[in-house]
């Protein structure tokens, strides 16, 4: 592994101002270049996400797919975007995820799992997993996407993350502490996790993922205990770039982004726009790559480049 791909959002960017982009980061020398600005005069991102930024990246064939708020983008290897897809019922889109030749998109603003058939190019089907505060329960129901009985628009689990592996569908979301997996029409815990965090994916005999709320990289067992953690790097206060924003617009150490190699490496991203580079039983970072000191520039979509 030597170079990855990362999308970031720009929390708090004013109209005019870019909201993000995408970077290919060479690892080893650090040295990155910005494919795709949002802010980009050239494309019209009116109805495109509009403010939101591009998230989620995955790979099919010699194409990328990019998630922005409601509609996945796909471009060539060379960034040159190819065609698009939209659902009614994709909203705030945040990670993707290909296998078998299906895109999994998590549509945060419905509560909602879609599939896309990369094959047929449409949507075979979306499952709502939405809590119902006033009866203090959760309800899962799969809908067919295509039609206009799918769930209302609404966020109330902030479902921001799948994984598939050997046909089997993992989801995660902000605002519940469990790692689930979809068996038949039923959702059921796979391994307990911190409240608050991102990427979380079945890793050896655990799960891995971005601890954001305690500004870590954990790798955790099934019962949520800790087996190793990562600290992501700060920065001195004074070498930031807008700070002084609330909490919930931009802070530095916001971990989202993760991907693993076969050699044991893990790669993820923070805020300002950051991608450190870990190894197992170390927990200090070997490579930091610093694309910028904005605190408001923040990683989202991370993966490995896998074309060079």
């Amino acid at each position: 592994m030597r170079k990855v791909v990362a999308s970031s959002v720009i929390r708090s960017a004013h109209q005019g101002e870019s909201h993000g982009g995408v970077y290919v980061i060479d690892l080893q020398s650090g040295e990155h270049s910005q494919v795709i600005d949002w802010n980009d005069d050239t494309i019209s991102w009116e109805g495109r996400g509009m403010d939101r930024g591009l998230r989620g990246i995955a790979f099919y064939n010699q194409e990328i797919y990019m998630a922005a708020s409601d509609e996945i983008f796909v471009y060539d290897r060379n960034f040159t975007l190819l065609e698009s897809y939209r659902n009614k019922y994709l909203r705030h889109c945040h990670e993707i995820f290909i296998s078998d030749n299906k895109l999994y998109l998590s549509s945060t603003g419905f509560d909602s799992i879609l599939v896309l058939d990369l094959d047929t190019k449409s949507f075979e089907i979306g499952y709502c997993f939405r809590h119902i505060p006033n009866q203090g329960k959760f309800i899962f129901a799969p809908y067919d996407p295509m039609s206009a009985s799918g769930p209302p628009m609404g966020d109330t689990v902030h479902l921001n993350n799948v994984h598939v592996i050997d046909g089997t569908l993992f989801f995660a979301c902000l605002r519940v502490p469990e790692l689930l997996y979809v068996q038949g029409d039923t959702p059921i815990s796979y391994a307990h996790i911190p409240t608050g965090s991102h990427n979380a994916r079945p890793f050896l005999k655990g799960v891995l993922l971005n601890d954001t709320d305690s500004d870590r990289v954990s790798y955790v067992d099934l019962r949520g205990n800790f087996i190793e953690t990562f600290p992501i790097i700060h920065y001195d206060q004074d070498d930031l770039l807008n700070t002084g924003l609330p909490r919930d617009h931009a802070r530095q150490a916001f971990a989202r982004g993760l991907c693993v190699s076969d050699d044991d490496l893990i790669v993820t991203g923070s805020s300002p726009a950051t991608i450190s580079l870990y190894r197992f039983g170390q927990p200090e970072p070997l490579k930091v790559a610093t694309l910028t000191m904005d605190v408001r520039n923040s990683v989202h979509g991370l993966e490995i480049w896998p074309f060079d």
